[in-house]
């Protein structure tokens, strides 16, 4: 298939092989690329209202179906109970092994998604279409699906690849600007694990939503430092883990916010948090780059001060093993370690320089 001018294709290597598209205005192609004749697509409140209609329609005229299945927005539906309602409406419908699921929305529709794909009938494909930018540089990419439980995040899920992404720029037109944002964290983060090429076109004026020409090829490399990785390391025994640079602290801010936190927000804290435990070891230091970014994003306040109340959302962190907390930390731009002998007084001392920069 002849893509668009502008449309970029990655191929995420796994097994089996899949692509990702970035343009504008991608929903032809994607009504004439995805195989299956029967969708389900599963979708939130906001988003349906704005894309629904653009997506049934080119799916129609490509000859197949798409059957609607509406959940709240907002983190709270990444749940047992959503997921349920959710795979009971697709097995009344009739549903079976030969349909698929095509998550429209961000990161809990795609999330939630795609654990439904790979829970109804032991598994059957899915399609990613992300509308915002933390979906479509992050959790679109690389198969990890979920749900939350009250004692963290993503605790319950599995891997389980979609056939195909589809990154259509043209919906960040109705992002709000704060979660442009919050998306922002999650391009800035892979150029500082390994592509440092992204950070200075950050730092561009022109780097805003409507900014077409800029944000594709952006999103293009954020999307190709993904896909390097999942393809080095699908199921996260390795070099995977060092996308969750940032997060260990994020997950436990999100939890004790009760997710009233949004991820992008609290990436961008746990950013500065993990770049004071680099420098705090000798590494380079990344605290003013990372002050300077946080202080971009602007995010909601922090859900608490007291250390304490993180502490064992940290402890259960799904990245530890045998009781070892495990860090990803910069030694120096593009080149993560993981940690698993930081001491206490170490993340301590970490969270009380965050406190003092705010």
């Amino acid at each position: 298939m002849v893509l668009e001018e502008n449309t970029r294709k990655i191929e995420v290597r796994v097994n089996p092989p899949y692509p990702i598209y970035v343009g504008a205005g991608l929903a032809e192609l994607m009504a004439k690329t995805i195989s299956h004749n029967r969708l389900a697509i599963i979708t939130d409140s906001q988003v349906k209202a704005l894309h629904l209609d653009t997506i049934t329609s080119a799916l129609k005229q490509a000859g197949k179906s798409g059957q609607a299945y509406e959940i709240p927005a907002g983190e709270d539906s990444k749940s047992f109970e959503t997921l349920s309602q959710v795979l009971s409406h697709m097995a009344h419908d009739g549903f079976d092994r030969g349909s698929a699921v095509l998550a429209l929305g961000g990161g809990v529709v795609g999330d939630l998604a795609g654990f439904a794909a790979a829970s109804y009938m032991r598994g059957i494909d899915f399609y990613q279409v992300p509308t915002s930018l933390l979906a479509m540089v992050d959790a679109s990419v690389g198969g990890k699906t979920g749900i939350n439980l009250p004692e963290g995040k993503n605790l319950v899920g599995a891997f389980w690849q979609p056939r195909a992404v589809f990154i259509d720029i043209s919906f960040l037109e109705t992002l709000p600007d704060t979660e442009f944002r919050q998306g922002a964290v999650e391009l800035y983060k892979h150029g500082l694990i390994r592509d440092e090429n992204i950070l200075p076109a950050m730092q561009n004026p022109d780097f805003q939503k409507e900014a077409v020409p800029l944000l594709i090829d952006l999103i293009a490399k954020s999307v190709g430092v993904k896909a390097d990785i999942v393809a080095e390391d699908e199921k996260e025994i390795g070099v995977r883990a060092f996308l969750n640079f940032g997060h260990n602290l994020a997950h436990a801010l999100e939890a004790a916010s009760d997710h009233r936190l949004s991820h992008g927000d609290a990436v961008a804290y746990g950013l500065v948090f993990d770049a004071k435990l680099g420098q705090a070891r000798g590494w380079q230091d990344l605290t003013q780059e990372t002050l300077n970014f946080l202080r971009w994003v602007n995010p909601q306040p922090l859900p608490t001060k007291d250390f304490s109340v993180l502490e064992p959302y940290l402890k259960r962190d799904k990245k530890n093993k045998d009781g070892r907390m495990k860090f990803v930390l910069l030694e120096s731009l593009g080149k993560p370690q993981i940690v698993d002998d930081l001491r206490q007084d170490e993340l301590e001392s970490a969270w009380t320089f965050l406190l003092e920069q705010l």
